[in-house]
Protein backbone atom coordinates (compact mmCIF):
# COMPACT_ATOMS: atom_id res chain seq x y z
CA UNK A 1 0.00 0.00 0.00
CA UNK A 2 1.38 3.64 -0.85
CA UNK A 3 1.81 5.62 2.28
CA UNK A 4 1.62 9.24 1.76
CA UNK A 5 4.16 11.85 3.50
CA UNK A 6 1.80 12.83 5.71
CA UNK A 7 0.40 9.69 6.90
CA UNK A 8 4.04 8.86 8.58
CA UNK A 9 5.66 9.26 11.60
CA UNK A 10 8.35 12.29 12.76
CA UNK A 11 10.26 9.54 13.81
CA UNK A 12 10.20 7.30 10.28
CA UNK A 13 11.46 10.38 8.81
CA UNK A 14 15.06 11.06 10.95
CA UNK A 15 15.76 7.15 10.77
CA UNK A 16 15.01 7.82 6.73
CA UNK A 17 17.41 10.98 7.34
CA UNK A 18 20.04 8.60 9.07
CA UNK A 19 19.45 5.53 6.38
CA UNK A 20 20.20 8.35 3.63
CA UNK A 21 22.91 10.24 4.64
CA UNK A 22 25.15 7.70 6.64
CA UNK A 23 26.55 4.38 5.46
CA UNK A 24 25.94 3.01 9.20
CA UNK A 25 23.50 0.20 9.62
CA UNK A 26 20.72 2.12 10.99
CA UNK A 27 18.22 -0.37 8.18
CA UNK A 28 19.07 -3.32 9.87
CA UNK A 29 17.01 -1.49 13.38
CA UNK A 30 14.73 0.07 11.41
CA UNK A 31 12.99 0.51 7.68
CA UNK A 32 10.86 3.13 7.42
CA UNK A 33 7.98 3.86 4.41
CA UNK A 34 9.74 4.76 1.28
CA UNK A 35 8.24 8.07 1.34
CA UNK A 36 10.03 9.51 4.32
CA UNK A 37 12.94 9.53 1.60
CA UNK A 38 11.25 12.72 0.40
CA UNK A 39 12.06 14.29 3.72
CA UNK A 40 15.54 13.64 4.41
CA UNK A 41 17.09 17.29 3.66
CA UNK A 42 14.00 18.26 7.11
CA UNK A 43 16.44 16.52 9.53
CA UNK A 44 19.72 16.87 7.41
CA UNK A 45 21.40 18.71 10.16
CA UNK A 46 20.67 16.10 12.72
CA UNK A 47 22.98 13.65 10.77
CA UNK A 48 25.33 16.62 11.41
CA UNK A 49 25.43 15.79 15.30
CA UNK A 50 26.38 11.99 14.29
CA UNK A 51 29.14 13.31 11.23
CA UNK A 52 30.16 16.05 13.55
CA UNK A 53 30.40 14.63 16.88
CA UNK A 54 32.17 11.24 15.45
CA UNK A 55 34.81 13.93 13.59
CA UNK A 56 35.42 16.14 16.39
CA UNK A 57 36.14 12.96 18.95
CA UNK A 58 37.84 11.38 16.92
CA UNK A 59 40.06 14.83 16.75
CA UNK A 60 40.39 15.67 20.04
CA UNK A 61 40.74 11.91 21.64
CA UNK A 62 43.52 10.86 18.90
CA UNK A 63 45.15 13.79 19.37
CA UNK A 64 46.35 12.64 22.84
CA UNK A 65 47.95 9.72 21.30
CA UNK A 66 48.86 10.80 18.30
CA UNK A 67 50.34 13.71 16.35
CA UNK A 68 47.81 16.58 15.76
CA UNK A 69 47.85 16.78 11.62
CA UNK A 70 47.65 12.99 12.16
CA UNK A 71 44.57 13.17 14.17
CA UNK A 72 43.15 16.16 11.39
CA UNK A 73 43.94 13.06 9.09
CA UNK A 74 41.69 10.27 10.93
CA UNK A 75 39.12 12.55 11.66
CA UNK A 76 38.32 13.27 8.22
CA UNK A 77 39.20 9.70 7.74
CA UNK A 78 36.10 8.73 9.81
CA UNK A 79 33.89 11.02 8.24
CA UNK A 80 34.32 10.05 4.82
CA UNK A 81 33.57 6.22 6.27
CA UNK A 82 30.38 7.66 7.93
CA UNK A 83 28.82 9.03 4.74
CA UNK A 84 30.62 6.83 2.21
CA UNK A 85 32.15 10.29 1.14
CA UNK A 86 28.49 11.31 -0.18
CA UNK A 87 29.01 14.82 0.15
CA UNK A 88 32.40 14.54 -1.45
CA UNK A 89 31.50 12.36 -4.20
CA UNK A 90 28.74 15.45 -5.19
CA UNK A 91 31.63 17.89 -5.05
CA UNK A 92 33.28 16.10 -7.50
CA UNK A 93 30.74 15.39 -9.67
CA UNK A 94 29.43 19.65 -9.25
CA UNK A 95 32.80 20.48 -10.39
CA UNK A 96 33.27 18.32 -13.16
CA UNK A 97 29.54 19.30 -14.42
CA UNK A 98 30.13 23.39 -13.76
CA UNK A 99 33.79 23.02 -14.66
CA UNK A 100 33.29 21.08 -17.98
CA UNK A 101 29.61 21.65 -18.88
CA UNK A 102 30.15 25.64 -20.04
CA UNK A 103 26.79 27.23 -20.39
CA UNK A 104 25.45 24.21 -21.66
CA UNK A 105 22.24 22.76 -19.58
CA UNK A 106 22.13 19.55 -20.04
CA UNK A 107 25.58 18.81 -20.89
CA UNK A 108 26.26 20.13 -16.92
CA UNK A 109 23.52 17.53 -15.73
CA UNK A 110 25.10 15.47 -18.00
CA UNK A 111 28.39 15.33 -16.43
CA UNK A 112 27.02 15.39 -12.93
CA UNK A 113 25.29 12.86 -14.08
CA UNK A 114 28.01 10.54 -14.91
CA UNK A 115 29.61 8.30 -12.06
CA UNK A 116 33.75 8.76 -13.55
CA UNK A 117 35.34 11.74 -11.99
CA UNK A 118 37.12 13.94 -14.47
CA UNK A 119 39.98 16.15 -14.09
CA UNK A 120 38.23 19.29 -12.46
CA UNK A 121 36.61 16.91 -9.77
CA UNK A 122 39.96 15.18 -9.19
CA UNK A 123 42.01 18.43 -8.23
CA UNK A 124 38.75 20.19 -6.74
CA UNK A 125 38.66 17.31 -4.09
CA UNK A 126 42.60 17.99 -3.51
CA UNK A 127 42.08 21.50 -2.81
CA UNK A 128 38.85 21.15 -0.59
CA UNK A 129 41.02 18.35 1.24
CA UNK A 130 44.25 20.19 1.76
CA UNK A 131 42.32 23.16 2.82
CA UNK A 132 40.19 21.43 5.42
CA UNK A 133 43.29 19.94 6.78
CA UNK A 134 45.03 22.87 6.96
CA UNK A 135 42.12 25.20 8.04
CA UNK A 136 41.43 22.61 11.15
CA UNK A 137 45.78 21.90 11.89
CA UNK A 138 45.88 26.21 11.99
CA UNK A 139 43.68 25.93 15.40
CA UNK A 140 43.98 24.54 18.42
CA UNK A 141 42.57 21.20 19.27
CA UNK A 142 39.94 22.28 21.50
CA UNK A 143 38.72 24.88 19.22
CA UNK A 144 38.72 22.47 16.45
CA UNK A 145 37.06 19.82 18.01
CA UNK A 146 34.08 22.30 19.20
CA UNK A 147 34.14 24.56 15.63
CA UNK A 148 33.67 20.77 13.53
CA UNK A 149 30.39 20.08 16.47
CA UNK A 150 29.55 23.33 15.68
CA UNK A 151 29.89 23.91 11.74
CA UNK A 152 28.62 20.52 10.53
CA UNK A 153 24.96 21.01 11.39
CA UNK A 154 24.85 24.73 10.95
CA UNK A 155 26.78 23.97 7.19
CA UNK A 156 23.55 21.64 6.49
CA UNK A 157 21.22 23.94 8.05
CA UNK A 158 22.04 26.58 5.48
CA UNK A 159 22.42 24.30 2.13
CA UNK A 160 18.88 22.66 2.97
CA UNK A 161 17.63 26.55 1.93
CA UNK A 162 18.46 25.39 -1.66
CA UNK A 163 14.98 23.32 -1.69
CA UNK A 164 13.24 26.18 -0.99
CA UNK A 165 15.24 28.81 -3.20
CA UNK A 166 14.89 26.77 -6.49
CA UNK A 167 13.10 23.87 -8.05
CA UNK A 168 14.75 20.08 -8.48
CA UNK A 169 16.67 20.41 -11.87
CA UNK A 170 15.36 17.39 -13.25
CA UNK A 171 12.17 14.63 -12.82
CA UNK A 172 12.17 12.33 -10.30
CA UNK A 173 12.91 9.07 -12.34
CA UNK A 174 16.15 10.91 -13.91
CA UNK A 175 17.45 11.24 -9.76
CA UNK A 176 20.20 9.46 -8.91
CA UNK A 177 18.29 7.99 -6.19
CA UNK A 178 14.78 8.09 -7.60
CA UNK A 179 13.97 10.95 -4.67
CA UNK A 180 12.77 14.41 -4.97
CA UNK A 181 12.79 16.29 -1.79
CA UNK A 182 9.68 17.82 -0.73
CA UNK A 183 9.39 21.92 -0.90
CA UNK A 184 10.13 22.83 3.17
CA UNK A 185 7.10 23.90 5.37
CA UNK A 186 7.57 26.72 8.40
CA UNK A 187 7.42 24.02 10.84
CA UNK A 188 10.43 22.32 8.69
CA UNK A 189 12.17 25.60 8.84
CA UNK A 190 11.83 25.72 12.80
CA UNK A 191 13.09 22.38 12.97
CA UNK A 192 16.03 23.08 10.49
CA UNK A 193 16.93 26.24 12.21
CA UNK A 194 16.52 24.29 15.88
CA UNK A 195 19.30 21.69 14.50
CA UNK A 196 21.23 23.86 12.79
CA UNK A 197 21.49 27.25 15.11
CA UNK A 198 21.45 25.39 18.57
CA UNK A 199 24.93 24.12 18.52
CA UNK A 200 26.24 27.43 16.88
CA UNK A 201 24.72 29.43 19.30
CA UNK A 202 26.46 27.60 22.40
CA UNK A 203 29.48 27.77 20.58
CA UNK A 204 29.58 31.26 19.60
CA UNK A 205 28.51 31.64 23.66
CA UNK A 206 31.30 29.43 24.68
CA UNK A 207 34.43 30.35 22.58
CA UNK A 208 33.00 34.03 21.76
CA UNK A 209 34.09 34.12 18.44
CA UNK A 210 32.55 36.95 16.45
CA UNK A 211 29.22 35.42 15.74
CA UNK A 212 28.58 38.02 12.70
CA UNK A 213 31.42 36.66 10.25
CA UNK A 214 30.50 32.76 11.17
CA UNK A 215 27.24 33.45 10.16
CA UNK A 216 27.16 35.70 7.52
CA UNK A 217 30.58 34.52 5.39
CA UNK A 218 29.25 31.15 4.90
CA UNK A 219 25.89 32.53 4.49
CA UNK A 220 27.03 34.63 1.74
CA UNK A 221 29.52 31.39 0.43
CA UNK A 222 26.36 29.36 -0.24
CA UNK A 223 24.00 32.66 -1.60
CA UNK A 224 27.12 33.23 -4.09
CA UNK A 225 26.84 28.98 -5.24
CA UNK A 226 22.98 29.25 -5.55
CA UNK A 227 23.18 32.21 -7.69
CA UNK A 228 25.75 30.56 -9.66
CA UNK A 229 23.44 27.15 -9.70
CA UNK A 230 20.31 28.87 -10.40
CA UNK A 231 22.35 30.67 -13.17
CA UNK A 232 23.64 27.49 -15.42
CA UNK A 233 21.12 25.05 -14.34
CA UNK A 234 17.72 26.75 -12.84
CA UNK A 235 17.52 24.06 -10.10
CA UNK A 236 19.29 22.05 -7.58
CA UNK A 237 20.78 18.90 -7.81
CA UNK A 238 21.32 16.53 -4.48
CA UNK A 239 25.22 16.95 -6.33
CA UNK A 240 24.84 20.88 -5.74
CA UNK A 241 23.36 20.31 -2.42
CA UNK A 242 26.40 17.99 -0.93
CA UNK A 243 28.71 20.91 -2.65
CA UNK A 244 27.38 23.61 -1.18
CA UNK A 245 27.36 22.24 2.08
CA UNK A 246 30.72 21.18 2.03
CA UNK A 247 31.61 24.52 0.72
CA UNK A 248 30.01 26.12 3.56
CA UNK A 249 31.33 24.33 6.26
CA UNK A 250 34.57 25.03 4.91
CA UNK A 251 34.18 28.98 4.76
CA UNK A 252 33.14 28.05 8.34
CA UNK A 253 36.83 27.16 9.47
CA UNK A 254 38.64 29.39 7.08
CA UNK A 255 36.92 32.03 9.17
CA UNK A 256 37.60 30.42 12.90
CA UNK A 257 41.60 29.88 11.70
CA UNK A 258 41.72 33.62 10.74
CA UNK A 259 40.63 34.55 14.06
Amino acid sequence: MQINIDQTHWYDRIWAALIFFTRLPFWRLHQPPKACYATVVEHWPLTGWLTGGAMAATLYFGSWYLPYSIAVLLAIVVRLLITGALHEDGLADFLDGFGGGGSDRGRILSIMKDSHIGTYGVIGLILYMLLLAAALIAMPVELAALTILAADPYSKMVTSQLITMMPYARSEEEAKNKTVYRKISWQAGVGLAVQGLLPMAAYIWYTGMPWDLIIFIPALVMYGLYMLIWRKIHGYTGDCCGAVCLLVELAVYLVVCTQ
